[in-house]
């Protein structure tokens, strides 16, 4: 398998790969892609043995360049996340051998339900009291998530640059200002009003997802069904997750439901502290202003690594367009 589409060989030899791993002979059939994810490879396919049928879905990193946690690792961590209650798909098989399918993979059980972001929302404008709903259990999967103790984390979590979480996100601002083919002077200052307010490392770090919104979430009638997503995980603030998912581009014109454009940041925050979670009110102010800043940055930096060729894809390159309006976002939380 190469590129971004499945052909005919691939579902031959993820048959001659599963029969392996199962024991059984298992025949795939069905083998589609789908449009989620701009990074990696992604699709549903149909295995079947013995008599039995079951959907699952496959992720693939095709090129290690942006492997940002190894599958394994991957695996691992949303195994802890779904032992805690999290809901997430069961994983069922990792693969780490790239000569399978072009690149390390692995396969998990195909969760029904939406995730493009505006179905979900026309979904939920559909059903009162929906996006309520979904913002609870939100706000629940993250306590639950934050309950995993740092030593149960595979090590890869822990940042290469052995910061801390607050010294490690200034870091990572400051490196992609340097990075920046045009200067920014309004991430510029922020980036020096978020160094001048910084608050204390947290007392206790933990895991954190770091990119859970709208558009990495199954829902359905009944809610939340599933979180995806997993490549970003590390240890880091908690109060990162919570600041995350208010970011204004992922509510899709709904501003005034900053969760997704579904929820409410009150809805978030009792569901949190209901099941355990402490929430920092100026420590989620400060991540919000940052996360602006970093996720300004980071879409540069997409941009700029179709550029240079080091990752071409079209959808990344068109990422730099939006910058100006996280400029203005981080500005407006500043106001």
């Amino acid at each position: 398998m190469t590129g971004t589409a499945p052909n005919t060989d691939a579902a031959a030899q993820l048959s001659s790969w599963l029969s392996d791993a199962e024991g059984v002979d298992v025949v795939v059939t069905d083998l589609d892609a789908v449009s989620a994810g701009a990074r990696r490879f992604n699709a549903l396919f149909t295995a079947s043995s013995e008599g039995n049928s079951t959907r699952f879905a496959l992720t693939m990193i095709p090129t290690a360049s942006i492997q940002l946690l190894d599958v394994a690792d991957e695996a691992t961590v949303r195994q802890l996340a779904e032992s805690a209650g999290v809901p997430v798909p069961h994983i069922h098989h990792v693969c780490t051998d790239e000569a399978v399918l072009d690149g390390p993979f692995f396969i998990s059980i195909a969760v029904e339900g939406e995730t493009v972001p505006r179905r979900v929302l026309r979904l939920i404008a559909e059903r009162d009291g929906l996006g309520s709903v979904i913002t609870r259990q939100i706000g629940t999967a993250f306590a639950n998530l934050h309950t995993i103790p740092e030593s149960s984390a595979p090590r890869s979590l822990v940042p290469e640059t052995g910061l801390p979480a607050i010294a490690h996100a200034l870091s990572q601002v400051d490196e992609g200002l340097s990075e920046l083919l045009s200067p920014s002077p309004a991430f510029s200052f922020c980036a020096r009003w978020l160094e001048r307010n910084a608050p204390d490392e947290p007392s206790a770090p933990t895991i954190v997802h770091s990119d859970v919104r709208n558009g990495n979430i199954i829902v359905g009638e009944d809610g939340l069904r599933a979180i995806l997503d997993w490549e970003g995980s590390r240890i880091g603030d908690r109060m990162e997750d919570l600041s995350w998912t208010t970011q204004r581009m992922w509510r899709f014109r709904e501003d005034h439901l900053p969760i997704g454009g579904f929820g409410t940041i009150d809805d978030l925050r009792s569901a949190y502290v209901d099941h355990g979670g402490d929430w920092d009110e100026e420590r989620f102010r400060w991540w919000r202003v940052l996360l602006t800043v970093r996720w300004g940055l980071g879409m540069a930096g997409q941009s700029r690594s179709h550029l240079d060729g080091s990752f071409k894809s079209i959808v990344m390159s068109a990422s730099a367009r939006r910058m100006a309006e996280l400029e203005f976002d981080a500005l407006q939380l500043l106001r």
